[in-house]
């Protein structure tokens, strides 16, 4: 991979961007380190949220998908972006009408995407552990913490599926906010 003759330039051009809007991003990541502990706090509210959340996505983004099906109906692949469409739809109505067993859904494809991810991850560290000598044995841990968390979950079914959805959301706005916060707390101190 080579790197573009302008790359300096650009990331000049980001840290100029971040130093002058230091203010937004601090603003936005603690909105999003309180977001990220509500939803900690009660994850119950916060699971049910997502659930009505991705619903009104999948609801969206269908009718918006067979919208621009009907006017692209010569195009090729009409009937498959027809079908895409019509069971986003459908899966944001499902969603909207039922979010309690929404939820259940979702920690369960959750579950299913830790165990995915934590195989994934662990065959990763094995096959390069000569080229990351040090380093593979991190890959492993993660892996198998991703594993240990979807058994965690899925063994828990169907309580689980209360605090799942609300705490790993928590967790990632908390951690999500915390990186702005540093991000623009390092922007403001190396300001002229």
């Amino acid at each position: 991979m080579t790197i573009p003759d302008n790359f300096d330039k650009l990331q000049s051009e980001v840290n100029a961007a971040v130093k002058a809007h230091w203010k937004a991003f601090l603003f936005e990541g603690i909105l999003l380190a309180v977001l990220g502990l509500a939803a900690m706090i009660v994850p119950p509210f916060a699971s049910l949220a997502v659930t009505i959340f991705l619903g009104w996505m999948f609801l969206i983004s269908g009718i918006g998908g067979l919208i621009v099906t009907y006017w692209a109906r010569e195009m090729p692949g009409f009937w498959w972006s027809l079908i895409s469409a019509a069971l986003a739809v459908l899966a944001g109505v499902i969603l909207l009408a039922k979010p309690t067993q929404g939820v259940l859904t979702l920690t369960i494809v959750v579950g299913a995407y830790f165990i995915a991810e934590g195989v994934a991850t662990i065959m990763y560290g094995l096959e390069h552990r000569r080229e990351l000598t040090g380093r593979w044995s991190w890959l492993l841990v993660a892996g198998l913490m991703d594993i240990l968390i979807a058994f965690i979950i899925i063994a828990g079914l169907p309580g689980s599926a209360e605090w799942a959805l609300g705490l790993l959301v928590g967790l990632n706005l908390l951690f999500g906010g915390a990186t702005l916060i540093g991000m623009a707390l390092a922007a403001h101190s190396t300001a002229p």
